[in-house]
Parts: C-alpha cells; structure tokens; sequence
C-alpha cells in the first residue's frame, strides 16, 4: 500500500467528474445503455443538485467530443453572445458586475446539454434527468467541499440583503449556514427539472420557466430579454488543433479564447522539456514565460479572426515568440484582461489577485463510453453561486459571466451588447493516429488556459501517470509578474524563479486556485479507460 488513489479503469466507459453522485449519475447512464452524449448530460444535470455553486441550467459553457460514428472531433459552443440590452456604457471595471441582475449572461447550458443528446445520444430527456431530478428531491448528505463553499460565500451574501434570504432559503434552510451532514433537499430545482424533461429545452428558451427568469430580473434591475433566450443557440464548430509530442490537441476555436492554451504548447515544442529536471528551475520557467506569453497575444489578439488565428499559432510568429521564451529576460504583462499603458500592471495586480478569489467557480467532467465516444465538458455559474441569485419558485441560480465581459471604455476588446463573448474556457482531447487518448480539462477562470498546459506537460514530456500528472503541484500566474505555485514546490527552486524575475507568492500546498481537474485516458491497443480525478475539488471516477 503506498497512500495513493486507486486507479479506476474500465472496457466499458468511465465518468471523471467533481462529485462521486454526478459521477455515478454519468455510469448510470452509460450501464443502462446510454452512450457518452447521454452520460454527459446526466452528469451536467446531477452536478448543477450536488455542486449548486459551480454550474447548473442558468450556467454556460463548452463541449469537445469525439464522435466515433463519424471518426472526428466536434466542439459545442453554448455560450451565448452578450445580451442585447447590457448596458456596457454604465461601466469602468469587471467588479461592477460581480453579482447582482446586470451580471447575468444568457443561459446555455441547459441547451448544450440537450443538444448533446439530440446530435448524438439515444437516451430519452427523462431518462436522462432522472438522476438529478432524485437528487434535488430526495436531497443528499453535504460533504466537506459542499459545506467550505457554501459557508463560504455567506457573509457575502447576506451583505447583499434583497439577494441573502431566497439563497439562504434554498441551500441553507434558512440559517445561512450547513455543516457536514447537513440533507440539501432543493424540491423547487426537482419540480424544474422534471418540466425540463417532460418539454425540453424550450422551457427555458422562449417557454415560461425563460419568461420567468426574464420577469424575475426585470423587478431588480435587470436587462436580460425573453428575445435574448430566444435567439440562445449552441454552435457546433470545427475545433482548433496543434500538434504537440505526436499527438494532435483539440479545443474551441474562437470566440472561446482557448487559443492561448494551444500556443503556450506550440511555444514549449521547441523545448526539450523532457531532459530537464521535472519540478525544477528550468522546467518551471520555461513553462511560466510559455504561459505569460500565450497570455499576452490572447489578450492582444482576442477573438481573432481565422486569418490572424493562423498566423498567431503560424510557424513564424511561434518561432519569434520561442526567441522570446528563451532569452532570459523576465516575462511582464497581463494574465487576464486587457490593461494598457495607462494602468501599469503592477498597479493593477493585486486588485486583480484579490477578485480571483473568488473566480474559480466552474467545473469540468471528462468521459469515454465503450464505443469510442469521448466526451470533455467545462461549464460554469461564474464565480461561487453565480450572480447570487435564486429564482423565486424554481431553485435556479443564475450566473454572473458579465463579470467576464471586458467593460474596460478603453479596452481594444471592449464587450458590445449583442457581441461574441469570448470566455477562458478550454475542454480538450487529444488524438494519435486519429483516435482519440486523453480528454482533459479543469475549471479555474483564466487560470484554465495555464493549468492544462502545466498538467499536459507532467504527463507528456515527463511520462507521468495521468492520475499523478493532475496531482503535480502547479502555480496560476496573475498580472504584472505575480505566480501563485503551490508550496509543495521546493523553497529552493522557488528562490531561484524570484532571481530570474518571477514574483513568486506561494499558495498551501494544495489548493483550488490552480483548478480542479478531470480526465480520462483512452489506451487504444486494449481499450482501457482509465480515469483521473483531481484532490484539490471532490473529483471521483466511477466505471460503466
């Protein structure tokens, strides 16, 4: 016995996600006959009853599959453009729409989920909420994640009295506080997601649980229409590859701004990252400046045309940036949003910091199906709890992905009402010789497009297992020069990156701030899928 997790494997399928009851929800699906596509929306599903904080119908966000009918990758993009009616012109900084009714995007997760099913599964909608539909009416027992995060974001709350007592009501009985134990029964989320399943998504897009929301917000302030909800469409798109170490990376293309991760790759190729010592100087900061780089063009660049996409991700401008990557001078600029000349970044930086905090609300699910499907899956309400507002009558909370939404009146990438909405989310797989062997992804705000560059490096250049690849310590770099690592990174090591210019600000030695990752590995000679699932959340793995 040597402490570690099991390794959990399987011929038939296996559910990498956030919670052991959404994972199981996911196996269900798989065990009675539903494939990947089906699995995957029971697991989103259950997930929005046992991790109410992260992600759920009001939510939004990405899918990468891989479709084995067909032999190819599909990405589903179901995050929907800017309202038309958001009132840009009101605002100066992201932190004006924290939370509240202008901080809410249009929904789309609900109908990601179903268009999922509809494109590629075979199971029924009230099969397939089934599981979540039983959660949120029979309630579950709160774990000690559950009970950090939602006493966590309390005081919060009830600072904010018009939003405290319909939350407080929902997740807490009323007292505004649980404990580990506790049974969250959420009858009113079971009675909408029971309407969901009987009449599909069109309850939410144009249907009266949608003109609900829509009044709802509108008595407090809010600008989201029932034309906004009507228009909410998931995109399929071509998905944005690389190749890297002999496999072939895929993502979203814009405007999701997963870009970023797939030039920090294009940057760390030329490196032979594999010869150096894992963990140590030279391999952090080469990985770090790879990131900060990355970062810089995404944000130079956001939402790039196809054109200026090639020629960002182009030979030429990778091998300028490479120059860049290896002349040993420090790697300053923004990690998030845009900041220009006119607000110096170190400046900037620890307002930044202390807002992230609170940022790394989202979840990813990773799942591979006996027949070849695979399925990654990143989705979010934003920040804990999202906007912090709950639906009277349907247990929904809404999102605060506005606070996403560059308001900068200076910014080059300034959001406009009715606009793309590019989003720093990146669920990935990976193929070889056309098949597909590894989906990963993680939550973390713009932390997403860093983590899985760091955690792909452990287990491709360095050959670590998957399940220890995700475990690896890792750092979320911020504005201005600032690196959060995890503090199981040796001290010394640490001193060397603060000589070569990296202001190094240790986090414990384990903590969410660097994500919370989900993924599964596909061996195609013998058909394994084995499972990996990350400490820093409740991650779980279950078999079909």
């Amino acid at each position: 016995m040597d402490g570690r997790r099991p390794t959990i494997t399987s011929l038939h399928g296996v559910v990498a996600a956030a919670h052991p009851l959404a994972a199981q929800a996911g196996a269900r699906m798989l065990g009675n006959g539903g494939n990947a596509f089906d699995a995957a929306a029971a697991t989103a599903a259950a997930l929005n009853v046992v991790e109410p904080y992260m992600s759920g119908i009001a939510g939004q966000g990405y899918a990468t599959c891989y479709v084995a009918a067909e032999g190819r990758v599909r990405t589903l993009d179901f995050v929907n453009p800017i309202p038309r009616r958001f009132p840009v012109e009101r605002f100066t900084h992201r932190e004006e729409l924290a939370r509240g009714a202008l901080s809410v995007g249009t929904p789309g997760n609900l109908a990601g989920w179903c268009e999922m099913v509809r494109a590629h599964g075979r199971k029924s909608l009230p099969e397939i909420f089934a599981p979540a539909i039983a959660l949120a009416r029979d309630g579950y027992p709160l774990i000690a994640f559950n009970v950090e995060e939602i006493n966590g974001v309390a005081p919060e709350l009830r600072r904010r009295t018009a939003l405290f007592e319909p939350w407080a009501r929902t997740y807490t009985d009323g007292t505004g506080r649980v404990s580990t134990g506790f049974i969250l029964r959420q009858p009113d989320l079971a009675k909408t997601l029971a309407a969901v399943a009987a009449e599909g998504p069109g309850l939410m897009y144009g249907g009266t649980l949608g003109r609900t929301i829509v009044d709802h917000l509108a008595t407090i302030g809010g600008t989201l229409t029932i034309e906004d909800l009507e228009a909410a469409r998931p995109v399929w798109r071509e998905p944005l590859a690389i190749a890297y170490r002999g496999l072939r990376l895929h993502t979203l293309p814009p405007p999701s701004e997963a870009f970023q991760f797939l030039l920090a790759l294009r940057l760390l190729e030329g490196v032979e990252l594999g010869r150096l010592e894992r963990n140590g100087v030279e391999h952090l900061d080469l990985v770090w400046r790879a990131i900060r780089l990355a970062a810089g063009e995404r944000i130079a660049h956001n939402h790039p045309t196809p054109e200026t996409l090639a020629r960002l991700l182009g030979d030429d401008h990778v091998a300028m940036l490479r120059q860049r990557l290896r002349d040993g001078q420090p790697v300053i600029g923004p990690t998030e949003q845009w900041t220009g000349p006119a607000a110096p970044v170190a400046a900037a930086a620890p307002a930044m910091a202390d807002a992230a905090l609170a940022e790394h609300h989202t979840t990813s699910f990773s799942i591979a199906d006996g027949e070849g499907n695979v399925v990654c899956v990143t989705q979010s309400l934003g920040s804990v709890f999202g906007a912090g507002i709950v639906v009277p009558g349907t247990g929904v909370c809404l999102n605060n992905f506005l606070y996403w939404a560059d308001v900068n009146p200076r910014s080059p990438n300034r959001s406009m009402p009715g606009g793309p909405f590019p989003v720093c989310m990146a669920p990935s797989i990976a193929t070889r010789d056309d098949k597909p062997v590894l989906a990963l992804g993680t939550p973390g705000s713009y932390g997403i497009l860093q983590t899985q560059v760091q955690a792909l490096v452990q287990h491709v250049d360095f050959g670590l297992e998957l399940q220890d690849a995700i475990e690896a310590p890792r750092a979320r770099l911020m504005d201005g020069r600032a690196v959060h690592p995890e503090s199981r990174i040796d001290a010394a090591t640490l001193a060397s990156l603060r000589q070569r210019g990296h202001d190094v600000m240790p986090l414990p030695a384990w903590h969410m701030r660097v994500g919370g990752m989900q993924a599964v590995a596909i061996d195609p000679a013998t058909g394994a899928r084995t499972g990996a699932c990350d400490p820093r959340r409740d991650g779980y793995v279950v078999p079909a």
